[in-house]
């Protein structure tokens, strides 16, 4: 039985993160995605290649689709699209709000060949205000949204660093690949296509929910959100914090009352504020937060990050150990749940990688096919939308189709 998605057909002008993280989940429940990129190939292809046109970055975000190279500053390869669009029901773009248009795939364009098109444009800061000309990546959305201040992550000097790896472009892929989902639901109960717009501006707020919000009433931040900055904070927030211990490190993660006192007996710590009632920012409130984590960074360094997992799980205490995402590949509970699959590239060899995020049991998610070479479906894309051998080799010729 084919993906949710089997069926629909995705053209996507993308490159580097965001876009092509939408494109391969929609290829992962099933979606036929067509990825259409300059002659030297999508940017991330040459960010530390291990061979000609290909990176560990780009194979990570882009399986289950087809590709196809053209020059879209020229009007053959323009007339392509044009032939191409009318077959597809989603089209993706990633690009500047000015340049869609230059290239002939702006919305008005495109949905006067197909107009129950579902286009969806994702761009750094929107298509409206006058920030909206501005190019940007995940860097410049988490400095101008305040989610690198909020991440609490700053150098030697005080210069807060970015959030790694780059949450404000994944999470906008996922936005992207729900936004998609929900239009397509819409036009089968409606008949009519629609224009979709994402930003890394929208996602990078959302993901500070809690923080980007005014109220009439004051509110002290959340136990999550006190950020690890410096060794006052996280001697105050002794119950949401990573320790070491005898042989490595280990999480806990108690953001209720029952959870903290949990984990003080399972530590054997004796902590006041469970006895009777302390304000927080009190002198005597903080003074007993700075004698509770002194004792329990003591304690927890008295066993292995196993013996104090086995005590955990024992009483019900969020905990784990900290791991390097390298160690997981072949992780018990990672396999087991279907999180990697493997696959045959012709530069690569054998790659194994994160698979499907979604379990579907009537439309199972499934990887058909490795991250494209580039230019690897030009002749069998182009003969699909019915051009001869002769149209093709003059497209070569003309340079409007690469490789």
């Amino acid at each position: 039985m084919g993906g949710a998605l089997s069926g629909v057909r995705v053209l996507e002008f993308s490159e580097m993160i965001a876009a092509p993280f939408a494109g391969m989940h929609l290829g992962d429940l099933g979606a036929d995605v067509i990825k259409v990129e300059p002659p030297e190939g999508d940017p991330w292809r040459h960010s530390l290649e291990f061979a000609p046109n290909e990176s560990r970055t780009f194979l990570s975000l882009n399986r289950n689709k087809r590709g196809l190279t053209l020059d879209l500053k020229q009007p053959d390869a323009q007339e392509v699209v044009r032939r191409i669009v009318p077959a597809m029901d989603v089209v993706i773009v990633n690009y500047r709000p000015d340049v869609p248009k230059r290239l002939g795939i702006d919305y008005e364009s495109l949905v006067e060949l197909h107009p129950k098109l579902i286009y969806v444009q994702n761009t750094a800061m929107g298509t409206r205000g006058e920030q909206r000309h501005r190019p940007g990546y995940d860097l410049i959305a988490q400095a101008v949204t305040g989610l690198m201040m909020t991440g609490g992550r700053i150098d030697d000097d005080g210069v807060p660093m970015p959030l790694t790896p780059a949450v404000g472009d994944y999470g906008t892929g996922l936005v992207l690949a729900l936004a998609i989902c929900a239009a397509l639901f819409a036009r089968e109960q409606t008949g009519q296509g629609q224009k979709v717009e994402t930003t890394l501006l929208g996602t990078s707020l959302a993901l500070q929910a809690a923080s980007f919000m005014r109220t009439e009433v004051p509110s002290a931040p959340s136990e999550a959100s006190v950020a690890a900055s410096s060794a006052e904070a996280r001697a105050m927030n002794a119950y949401y914090r990573v320790y070491r211990t005898k042989d490595s490190m280990v999480a806990v993660a108690c953001l209720t009352p029952t959870l903290r006192r949990k984990m003080a007996q399972a530590i054997e710590v004796d902590d006041v504020r469970h006895e009777r009632k302390i304000a927080r920012d009190s002198e005597e409130g903080r003074q007993a937060a700075f004698a509770f984590t002194a004792a329990a960074i003591e304690r927890f360094a008295e066993r292995t990050t196993a013996e104090w997992l086995e005590r955990f799980d024992a009483a019900g205490v969020p905990a784990a150990p900290v791991r390097s995402v390298t160690e997981l590949l072949d992780d018990p509970q990672v396999v087991a749940n279907d999180l990697v699959v493997g696959f045959e590239h012709p530069a690569a060899g054998q790659v194994d990688m994160v698979g499907p995020l979604i379990q579907m049991t009537k439309t199972p998610t499934s990887v058909r096919r490795p991250p494209p070479t580039l230019g690897q479906h030009n002749e069998e894309l182009l003969a699909e939308f019915g051009y001869s051998g002769e149209q093709i080799a003059s497209l070569r010729a003309t340079g409007a189709l690469a490789h």
